[in-house]
C-alpha cells in the first residue's frame, strides 16, 4: 500500500509516473524521440514523466498551452522539454518538433454543452491538423469510452468491436476525432492506435474523489448511472505508452480501463467504510450504463497492478487529509451526453 501521509503533489506524481519494466523496454526500443500533445492536462504531466524515467536518454517534448505555470514547472523539473503552443493555430505547428512518436492527449469535455463550436474544433478539427502534420510518425491518440452506447450493466461492457453510438455532442465530436485519425492513417499509411479510456483515478480527481467528497459533505449520490469502470492513473499511463506497439494503418483500437464492472452503490459503501460515514443514495439503478470491456488490453499487456481496494484506501486518505484536489468532477452520472 502506498503511504501518502507525507506526500505532496511532487511525491504523488513520482509514484504515478513510475514505469514498469515492460514500459521501459517499449520506450527504449522506440526509434526516435517522443512528443506528447496536450501534456498540461490531468494525465499529461505524469505521462511525460513516465516516458523520461523509462528512457532518460530520449528527448521527450511536452506541448500544451500551459495555462497552469506550476504544472509546466513540475514537468520541466523532470527534464522534459516544454513547448507552449495552441494546436488550433496552424502557425504554431512550426514550433513542434519533428519526431517519430506522437501521443495525442488534447481535447475538450467540460463546458462542451455551452460552447459546441469550440468543442468540435478541439475534438475533430484539431486532430485533423495533427494527423496531417505528423503523417510520417507513429501516433497514439487518446479517445474515450463515451463513443460507445450505454450497454446493459450485466453484459461485461462494450468491446472494441462494439459499434460506436455516441450520445450528445461531446461524444459525437470525440468520434469525429477518431474518424480524422482514421482518415489520415489510411490516406498516408500512418500507424495509429486509438485508446478509448474510461475513468482514470488518482488522489486529485476521478470518480472515487467525487464520491468521497459527496460522502464527506453528506450529499446524496445519484444511482441512476449505476455502474462504472475505473483504473489507477499509473496503470492507464502504462497501457497508453505500450499501445504504440499496436499502431497500424488503419488504426488499432484499445479499450483501457480496469477489469471490474463496479456498482456505484458498492463503491460508495466501500468508500464510506473507509471514511467511517454512511453514504446517502437517491434514485435507483438504470439497467444500462457507460461501460467498457478491456479484456483485450489485459490479455495483451497484463492486468492492472493497482486493485480497486487499494485505490479506494489511498484516495480516501488523501482527500480526508485535506490535500489538493483538482475540483473537476468527472460528471460520470450524466446519461444524456451534456457535459
Amino acid at each position: 500500500m502506498i503511504d501518502i501521509s507525507e506526500l505532496d503533489e511532487n511525491g504523488l506524481e513520482e509514484i504515478l509516473s513510475e514505469p514498469t519494466e515492460a514500459t521501459k523496454k517499449v520506450v527504449t526500443d522506440l526509434t526516435g524521440d517522443i512528443v506528447v500533445l496536450g501534456a498540461g492536462g490531468k494525465m499529461g504531466p505524469t505521462l511525460v514523466m513516465m516516458f523520461k524515467k523509462a528512457s532518460p536518454g530520449k528527448r521527450i517534448y511536452a506541448v500544451s498551452r500551459f495555462s497552469d505555470g506550476a504544472v509546466r514547472n513540475r514537468i520541466e523539473k523532470a527534464q522534459v522539454e516544454t513547448i507552449e503552443a495552441d494546436l488550433l493555430d496552424e502557425s504554431h505547428y512550426l514550433k513542434l518538433p519533428n519526431v517519430e512518436n506522437v501521443f495525442y492527449l488534447a481535447g475538450m469535455k467540460f463546458g462542451s454543452t455551452s460552447n459546441q463550436p469550440l468543442t468540435w474544433a478541439m475534438n475533430s478539427y484539431m486532430p485533423a491538423l495533427v494527423a496531417r502534420h505528423y503523417k510520417d510518425s507513429r501516433i497514439v491518440a487518446y479517445s474515450t469510452g463515451n463513443v460507445y452506447p450505454l450497454v446493459e450493466t450485466t453484459g461485461g461492457g462494450a468491446t472494441e468491436e462494439t459499434t460506436p453510438e455516441p450520445i450528445g455532442e461531446y461524444a459525437q465530436s470525440c468520434l469525429g476525432r477518431e474518424r480524422m485519425f482514421e482518415y489520415f492513417s489510411e490516406l498516408y499509411n500512418t500507424p495509429v492506435t486509438l485508446v478509448r479510456l474510461n475513468y482514470a483515478n488518482e488522489p486529485r480527481y476521478g470518480i472515487i474523489v467525487d464520491l468521497t467528497l459527496k460522502i464527506l459533505n453528506d450529499e446524496p449520490i445519484d444511482l441512476t448511472m449505476g455502474a462504472v469502470n475505473l483504473i489507477w492513473q499509473r496503470d492507464a499511463n502504462d497501457y497508453i505508452i505500450r499501445a504504440i506497439t499496436l499502431a497500424k494503418p488503419p488504426p488499432a483500437i484499445l479499450n483501457v480501463t480496469g477489469p471490474e464492472t463496479i456498482t456505484i452503490r458498492n463503491l460508495a459503501e466501500q468508500i464510506g467504510e473507509a471514511l467511517g460515514k454512511k453514504p446517502k443514495f437517491v434514485s435507483k439503478e438504470a439497467p444500462s450504463a457507460l461501460l467498457s470491456n478491456a479484456s483485450y488490453c489485459h490479455r495483451t499487456f497484463g492486468p492492472p497492478q493497482m486493485t480497486l481496494e487499494q485505490m479506494v484506501a489511498i484516495i480516501a486518505r488523501w482527500v480526508v487529509a485535506g490535500k489538493r484536489t483538482l475540483n473537476n468532477p468527472t460528471k460520470y452520472e450524466i446519461r444524456n451526453g451534456k457535459f
